[in-house]
């Protein structure tokens, strides 16, 4: 078993961080020795030679100062001839303050630590240090760069993703490289503006003044290899990045080859004429949506269906944006998916309450895993609504903290960040690691003990009513072919389309779309969203269904 000697030096007192460095070590198998507070140097070191440790955990917690001294004299006292024989079989790991670090580093004392906590670190990452095979090098290995097994990798903690991308191609060089160092950021999720996502294979039809609108500007496969080279240090964060409004599969290729996609995000019933987002038609771009999917699980790469809150962002009743989420995940399955990243967006519409937002959730994870078996399995992603975010950074500080602890309750495998700045402009990497690491507070207070919200009654009542909605709905969808002319109704680009159409699948925000029915009326009621008549009184699913 190996030993870890533990003490707080110097006349420091404090030894809270040192004895939770301590506890951490013999939760995963380590003898430890405490020596307590305000240890000399003298002591220390006999204490070394006589316990002969592998790793001496030292804490010292007050004066920038007074550290130089207290170090330089440890120093020395290591460098001696009758401690030499030792020190090179032993690490010395710190847990100081930045300002005592950044003193010692600046006066040449630093280098005789092989690790140094200043209080920022998580349990994993301490733990990640104690057990790394090659301890004279902690953290310096490749996590998994694949989603799953990164996922494994680093449960119980979540993975986190952030989106990235400024409208000036160097600066979001510069930027993937500072947040791959901050080793924050599981994914970093490229956000390429729009003459990206609708022409990358036309430049001929990019309007040039839209550069940078939206995210960056990328205009060769050789921009999404440098972008993949910048991710090439600290924890090596996995990149992916949307398919695109047109030629899907063909980007599909350019981002499998060039940045190794972690995995495709793709819509069921969007970018296209309901959204003006391409030129396709609703049905066309839903077969092609299809057929990336395919592509996708031909080469056993997991795949994401952004289908349930496009309908929650134009502000559909709660039951549609259910019965959505069902139909998305159906649709992954039926194209051979087998591991499917299944994206839960909280606070959308902002108006959702907490106990609503839930409750929408809980309903949709019971009918997506209903699909589960050998051949498919889905990942729970969640992420904050950009929408329930105010021009007010503090309060969406308070927001994303408060949306990350209810979004643990679904215990995800992916947190997808949203800086508390994205709703004024683009997060830079400083907004990124600021953000991530109130998240990733958040989540360490979580997986210590958290109360059980998935009971209260209110929650479990409109799960349960939530469910039967969309089972309402989907049956409806089944019942559009009326001649029995498809093998699977809700796998049939043309009864989707129809189903919008005829408004089956409709919200307020598409009043006036072409391709869509943009009738229907909702309105929120204890923080929920229901369809409502025109004299806003609500309608039940099935009232509304038999109204078509």
């Amino acid at each position: 078993m190996k030993k870890i000697l533990g003490a707080a030096v110097g006349s420091c007192v404090h030894i809270a961080g040192i004895i939770n460095f301590l506890k951490i070590a013999e939760n995963i198998g380590f003898e430890t020795k405490f020596l307590g507070c305000a240890i000399d140097t003298e002591l220390l070191m006999s204490e070394i030679v006589s316990f002969n440790p592998e790793i001496v955990g030292i804490s010292y917690r007050l004066s920038p100062e007074s550290a130089v001294k207290i170090f330089l004299e440890f120093k020395n006292a290591l460098d001696a001839s009758s401690f030499s024989h030792i020190k090179d079989n032993i690490l010395f790991m710190l847990g100081t303050t930045k300002p005592v670090s950044d003193a010692l580093a600046k006066a040449g004392i630093l280098n005789i630590f092989s690790h140094v906590f200043t209080g920022g670190e998580s349990i994993k990452e301490v733990k990640s240090c104690l057990l790394h095979e090659d301890l004279q090098n902690p953290l310096i290995a490749v996590p998994p760069q694949n989603l799953i097994d990164r996922i494994i990798y680093k449960n119980p903690y979540p993975l986190l993703r952030h989106h990235f991308g400024r409208p000036d191609f160097d600066e979001t060089l510069r930027g993937i490289k500072a947040i791959s160092e901050s080793r924050l950021i599981d994914i970093i999720s490229i956000g390429p503006d729009q003459n990206t996502q609708e022409f990358f294979f036309h430049p001929d039809k990019m309007d040039h003044r839209q550069d940078g609108a939206g995210g960056v500007p990328i205009r060769s496969a050789e921009d999404f290899r440098k972008i993949f080279t910048a991710s090439r240090t600290g924890n090596y964060p996995l990149l992916r990045c949307y398919s695109g409004t047109n030629d899907i599969k063909k980007m599909a290729d350019v981002l499998l080859k060039n940045i190794n996609n972690a995995w495709c995000a793709v819509p069921l019933c969007w970018y296209n004429e309901l959204d003006n987002r391409s030129s396709r038609s609703l049905e066309e771009s839903i077969y092609e949506n299809q057929s990336v999917m395919a592509w996708h699980a031909e080469r056993n790469i997991p795949v994401e269906v952004n289908e349930s809150h496009h309908w929650s962002l134009r502000y559909s009743s709660d039951s549609v944006a259910v019965a959505a989420s069902y139909l998305a995940a159906y649709n992954a399955k039926k194209m051979g998916v087998k591991n499917y990243v299944s994206q839960y967006m909280f606070n959308t519409p902002p108006q959702t309450s907490f106990k609503m937002d839930l409750a929408k959730m809980l309903a949709k994870i019971h009918l997506i895993e209903s699909l589960h078996d050998e051949n498919f399995f889905s990942w729970r992603e969640t992420r904050t609504g950009l929408y329930s975010m105010s021009g007010d950074f503090n309060k969406n500080k308070g927001q994303l903290a408060s949306s990350t602890l209810l979004q643990m309750q679904i215990k995800p495998a992916i947190i997808h960040v949203v800086a508390y700045c994205e709703s004024q402009y683009a997060a830079k990497p400083d907004d990124i690691i600021e953000s991530s690491l109130i998240v990733s507070k958040v989540i360490e207070n979580c997986l210590v003990g958290c109360p059980d919200m998935k009971t209260d009654p209110d929650v479990t009542d409109r799960m349960k009513q939530l469910t039967a909605d969309a089972l309402q709905i989907l049956g409806k969808i089944r019942m559009l072919d009326i001649e029995n002319k498809f093998d699977d109704p809700l796998t049939s680009p043309e009864i989707i389309g129809k189903a919008i159409r005829t408004g089956i699948l409709d919200a307020p925000h598409l009043k006036g779309v072409k391709a869509a029915y943009g009738k229907s009326i909702t309105m929120f009621f204890n923080g929920a969203n229901f369809t409502v008549d025109k004299n806003n009184i609500v309608l039940s699913e099935e009232s509304r269904l038999k109204s078509l």
